[in-house]
């Protein structure tokens, strides 16, 4: 069998751990190739190395059967590797052109050619089915467009090997759909893909074979028409897990949060909130569901006190909040998972253990006279990281050096410790694998049953659909229907979400 690529019995370490032991990867031309496993299992290293960021301590390449030693991205891109990563590496103030020709600049009397690139630039989205206007400025562009530029660059250089790096962990259900297209266009092309993921409806959808590594440990390749999603859920984790979401009815009480003719505008000064009415209650979890820019933002960073609103009212416990500072709303029986957990949710550079006290440092046992109390913080973080099988070295470590999922349930436990009367999560297992959806959706159950008042925002129709006990829609920045999970479908919901009038949806509020 000819392999594109041949990863041979790689080993990566790193001070105090072994990222990747006696791995095997290999790619055959013309496939899609899912690399799965958990949060923190090595995939991301794995690529990392054949790109040429980091090097092994063991192990041997081949690219078209040929051993190669690849120290840098240079080399694999020569080669005709390219790389999609899962945070973009974007010049936010760059066009879209620049951006793709960053190091490549075709010149012109010692100047970049600029209208010349964007004529290469041009002509290589439209033969993938890129759509991107070369002349935008990356800040002005969606995470979707984004992602589309990230492709263009790897294929401007002659990308033939294209490694996606969790490319769906950030976009819409639409976009997943376009995104999947293009990969298959790029297929159709002659390009070999491996797909870096833990979402096996998309391995199911799209790829043709999948090797599984399980905390640094090569678990096998599997032919993707040979398996299932429970298969491959239990190859990935080491055990039996459960997609659908066990839970009793809701049985909810008085009003926790109570929103009222609530107008926010965005930064550029557009109305993204447009007299926005709602309540939760205690004791049930309220789902909010809409395409992506329809104000959901912007209503929980009012909510939360992150940005100002312009007018209504926000009542958490009766009590206005509206306007209120972010320390007082908190303390007022708010808690908050942030939609981006490293701008809004940790400090990456703090241990884990500070991380864990971020809303409360300045309270007792873990301060007194505005000393910190550091004996009282890191026990208390020991326990939390016990209690939410958050995995890391120890409760010194720093936040960064954390698989996303870990991150993830590092600030579930810091928020759900304080024990809040309404905890607002937003994309709460963004780009998070199976097992760590498992437990975070449980987690959220286990509050709604403990009487608190849980407003879920999500692009997950599933999640929405299986952990919410009603739906609010939001489209335009206006809540347009509030429904029935178990009596409404995701066709109809989708409608809803694309501004359609619940009669023509056949859906009724609740």
């Amino acid at each position: 069998m000819d392999y594109v690529i041949e990863m041979l019995n790689i080993r990566k370490e790193f001070p105090g751990i072994v990222a990747n032991n006696n791995i095997t990867l290999q790619l055959k031309k013309g496939e899609i190739h899912a690399l799965l496993g958990e949060n923190g299992a090595g995939k991301s290293t794995l690529m990392n190395v054949l790109f040429g960021l980091y090097q092994p301590e063991k192990g041997e390449i081949r690219v078209e059967g040929k051993p190669v030693n690849i120290t840098n991205p240079n080399i694999a891109n020569d080669l005709g590797i390219g790389m999609v990563h899962q945070h973009f590496m974007l010049v936010e103030t760059f066009t879209v052109t620049e951006n793709i020709i960053l190091g490549s600049e075709p010149k012109k009397f010692a100047t970049v050619d600029i209208k010349k690139a964007e004529q290469e630039v041009r002509e290589i989205s439209e033969r993938y089915g890129l759509k991107v206007d070369p002349s935008a400025k990356i800040s002005d562009i969606s995470v979707g467009m984004q992602q589309r530029v990230e492709i263009l660059k790897t294929l401007y250089r002659g990308a033939e090997i294209i490694i996606f790096d969790e490319p769906t962990a950030v976009l819409t259900p639409q976009e997943i759909s376009e995104l999947i297209q293009i990969m298959k266009t790029l297929i159709k092309e002659g390009k070999s893909i491996i797909l870096i993921t833990h979402k096996l409806k998309e391995i199911m959808e799209v790829c043709d074979r999948v090797t599984v590594i399980r905390k640094g440990e090569g678990i096998g390749t599997v032919n993707v028409p040979d398996t299932n999603p429970n298969e491959l859920a239990s190859l990935m984790v080491g055990r039996e897990v459960t997609f659908s979401t066990e839970k009793v009815a809701s049985t909810p009480s008085h009003k926790v949060l109570e929103i009222e003719e609530l107008t926010v505008k965005d930064p550029r000064g557009i109305v993204a909130v447009n007299k926005l009415n709602l309540a939760v209650r205690a004791g049930e979890i309220i789902g909010i569901a809409g395409v992506d820019g329809n104000g959901q933002s912007e209503l929980i960073e009012a909510i939360t006190g992150l940005t100002k609103s312009e007018s209504g009212s926000i009542k958490l416990n009766g009590n206005n909040i509206l306007n209120e500072k972010p320390r007082k709303i908190t303390e007022a029986g708010l808690a908050h998972i942030p939609q981006d957990r490293h701008k809004h949710g940790l400090v990456l550079d703090f241990p884990v253990g500070e991380n864990m006290v971020l809303q409360t440092y300045y309270q007792a046992p873990f301060s007194k006279s505005s000393v910190l109390n550091y004996k009282e913080i890191y026990s208390h973080a020991k326990k939390l990281i016990e209690e939410f099988d958050v995995r890391t070295p120890s409760e010194y470590t720093q936040a960064r050096a954390l698989s996303g999922g870990n991150q993830q349930k590092a600030i579930i436990g810091r928020e759900i410790d304080r024990n809040p009367d309404l905890l607002i999560a937003a994309q709460p297992t963004r780009g998070l694998d199976v097992g760590a959806i498992e437990f975070i959706h449980k987690r959220l159950i286990e509050q709604r049953d403990q009487g608190k008042a849980v407003l879920l925002v999500s692009f997950e129709l599933d999640e929405i659909m299986n952990v919410s006990d009603r739906i609010a829609v939001i489209y335009e920045g206006e809540i347009v229907a509030i429904v029935d999970p178990k009596e409404t479908t995701e066709q109809q919901l989708g409608l809803l979400m694309a501004g359609e009038t619940k009669g023509k949806a056949g859906v009724k509020n609740v």
